[in-house]
């Protein structure tokens, strides 16, 4: 089977388009660039897609590895055979190739070793085919110093017995499947322990089929096992395991067919059994873990394209209680011109100095939008900013701050404000996040952003494969200002790393703004192949070509300036000119050398370049009577905000302490679909209130209207 066959039967895409995809993955192109500007060699695959592409072939990469280091083992014990070659090179599941090996594997001596190597091998395959006659006779001719006894005789030969149906390939193929699609999960609670897993409680006596466990579920009693409050055991069925071993083995009734039997359920308990129930906890776990990263990677694209406010002066505050409300005010740019303390809730409630305080600033510095931060006091602090009487209107914006401090503290953090303490820079972190949520968001670990499910519980390097390529996609959907973006922003661009990032900031430090995308490569390691990746992801706002403010890559400037020219219009005329460009759409072919694609990318770019593809942000309001859990009362309907979507329903804010749980089966039509088919983060709803559980500070919701 080539590369291309096993992707094809792993994804379903079309052949040729997995040829130009891989051709252009291993010549160096980034999935965001392919994704963009060559989409008529992979015939308009998605970034999703092209992903699939890459990680089927990665898979691929490490059978074939593995299948050529198995041969190499074999034939260096001169024990490779031609069908055996046959069937190592014919499989493409790592599992079953493992099967392959299992006999030919080094290892210590076993049981089975030592009475081979005592002459019981002919004894154990007339015992296997279960001829008549008394196997204690049989046993009694290979009597040894090693086997002095009939007893020990028969109990080697069950060791070799046992050994063989181990290291059956159809044997462990069976029991495989039969393990995976019939075993029950159980859990129960650590007596001693009852008391404290309050949180487990919905597992403290739980028994259901393993494969239908979902996900959510699997990873929550999995961390309340390694926390030792539950007990977890996988058993499989024994009708389809142990009974289908014996049918499959024993094929007479006789005292040979018996020590058949004896060695069959030896193999089970000693090897098969939990051999089996490990590899099904795994399966299970790699299958919750993909599943959780699957929505955790939702949740962060639609956290990191959240609608941005702009450039704008803002007032951020991160509020408190006692240690007061800390403000900072910055300019257009995200620099941070002023910073002040006040303290409008108790105990000091200095209410009316904060309240000059805040207004004075608002004047001071022209501000035209306020950030709060929504932790601890947001609420109040929110109130207390709605009673200012300013002279001008000013939208106040509650932004989530989970991670704040996690950059507060961080070397970022540290590097961009030296001279300030964590208050300060949690501060800024909050005002940035509403003028470019994601400029600010790429500097924190999103594992810090609250949007996971069980995220520390998952496989850590393939949670931050995916997290790496979530954040590229998302960063060159919108594309960035060269001149205005920091290190961290640059280095998610296709083509450049941290590295080149760092290069492009000290080459704007030392020589002023680049005037041109061209001038990028006079940047110190910035290769054509580099250049060729990240161009049409950079902006450059005051240049003189105004393609470089738009999407439009460079290798097709030539085209358009040739199509302006022989239309007689200027350039700077045509771009934005939605009549010109649509009759010019019209009169272009594809003839041209370009294909439909990439024509209808470039004059849909014409018609409104530089397009920021996220929404406006809107701001949004909480029923102002509910403040507390206590105020609520079943049928009560509410604003809410999304803040998480999980498997198992989504989570939203209505404006106190508790988030209600808005459940899947308030959400979804069927079992099949996930939540986030009808529901995203930060979405806006009305919601009715189903449920109140204050014992346990739970809240149902379900949609309302």
């Amino acid at each position: 089977m080539t590369e291309t066959e096993y992707i094809f039967k792993e994804s379903a895409i079309p052949k040729n388009q997995i040829d130009s995809t891989l051709k252009l993955l291993k010549e160096g192109a980034t999935i965001p660039f392919i994704a963009r500007y060559r989409k008529e060699a992979t015939g308009n695959l998605d970034e999703e897609q092209i992903d699939a592409i890459l990680k089927k072939s990665d898979q691929f990469e490490q059978i074939e590895k593995r299948k050529a280091y198995i041969l190499a083992a074999i034939e260096k014990l001169e024990k490779l055979t031609d069908p055996l070659i046959e069937k190592i090179n014919s499989c493409y599941d790592l599992l079953k190739l493992e099967d392959l090996y299992l006999p030919y594997k080094q290892k210590r001596q076993t049981k089975a070793d030592k009475a081979i190597q005592a002459g019981l091998g002919n004894l154990a395959v007339r015992i296997l085919k279960q001829e008549n006659g008394d196997p204690i006779r049989w046993a009694e001719e290979k009597i040894s110093n090693d086997f002095p006894d009939a007893e020990s005789v028969l109990g080697g030969a069950i060791d070799i017995i046992a050994d063989s149906i181990v290291q059956n390939d159809h044997v462990r193929e069976r029991m495989r499947k039969s393990f995976f699609e019939f075993s029950q999960l159980e859990c129960k609670v650590v007596p001693a322990k009852k008391a404290e897993a309050e949180k487990y409680l919905d597992y403290f006596d739980l028994k259901q089929p393993i494969n239908k466990c979902p996900s959510y579920r699997l990873l929550a009693i999995l961390r309340g096992e390694n926390e030792g409050f539950l007990k977890v055991k996988i058993e499989p069925s024994p009708e389809y395991s142990l009974s289908w071993l014996e049918k499959f083995y024993v094929k007479n009734n006789n005292a040979a067919a018996d020590l058949v039997v004896k060695a069959i359920r030896q193999a089970y308990k000693k090897s098969l059994q939990p051999s089996f129930e490990a590899e099904t906890r795994e399966h299970y776990k790699n299958l919750a873990d993909d599943q959780s990263i699957k929505t955790f990677s939702k949740n962060l694209e639609k956290l990191l394209l959240a609608p941005p406010v702009g450039n704008k002066r803002v007032l951020a505050i991160d509020p408190g209680f006692k240690s007061g409300c800390k403000v900072v005010v910055m300019d257009e740019a995200g620099t941070l011109v002023h910073n002040v303390n006040i303290y409008p809730h108790p105990p000091q409630q200095e209410f009316a100095k904060a309240q000059s305080k805040i207004a004075q600033l608002v004047e001071m510095y022209k501000v035209e939008v306020i950030a709060i931060g929504d932790g601890t006091a947001g609420r109040e602090t929110e109130n207390f900013i709605k009673k200012i009487r300013f002279e001008n209107d000013l939208q106040v914006y509650v932004v989530r701050e989970d991670g704040a401090s996690i950059y507060s503290a961080s070397k970022v953090a540290r590097e961009e404000f030296p001279d300030f303490d964590i208050t300060v820079r949690g501060a800024v972190s909050i005002g940035r996040r509403l003028m470019d949520p994601l400029a600010e968001l790429v500097k924190i670990d999103p594992k810090s952003l609250g949007v996971g499910q069980y995220q520390h519980d998952v496989n850590q390097t393939k949670l931050q494969q995916e997290l790496d390529r979530v954040i590229e996609s998302a960063v060159n959907k919108v594309g960035v200002d060269v001149n205005t973006a920091s290190k961290y922003l640059l280095s998610h661009i296709a083509g450049l790393g941290p590295k080149l990032a760092e290069n492009i900031v000290a080459h704007r430090q030392k020589n002023g703004l680049f005037k041109s995308r061209a001038d990028l490569l006079t940047v110190e390691r910035m290769g054509q192949k580099a250049y060729e990746q990240a161009a049409g992801f950079l902006r450059i706002k005051s240049a003189k070509n105004p393609l470089d403010n738009s999407a439009v890559h460079p290798e097709q400037y030539k085209f358009i300036e040739k199509l302006a020219k022989n239309e007689g219009v200027d350039l700077n005329h045509l771009i934005g000119n939605k009549e010109l460009v649509l009759k010019l759409r019209q009169s272009v072919k594809s003839e041209v050398g370009i294909g439909e694609y990439t024509l209808n990318d470039i004059f849909k770019e014409l018609e409104k370049p530089g397009l920021d593809p996220r929404k406006t942000a809107r701001v949004f309001e909480f029923s102002k009577e509910i403040k507390t859990m206590g105020d609520l009362s079943v049928g009560l309907e509410l604003n809410g905000i999304v803040t998480n979507v999980t498997d198992f329903g989504a989570f939203v804010n209505i404006g106190i302490k508790e988030n209600g749980l808005l459940h899947k089966s308030k959400l979804t039509k069927n079992n099949n679909e996930h939540p986030s088919d009808y529901i995203g983060l930060h979405d806006q709803l009305k919601v009715r209130v189903v449920l109140i559980d204050t014992e346990r500070k739970r809240i149902g919701l379900e949609l309302a209207g």
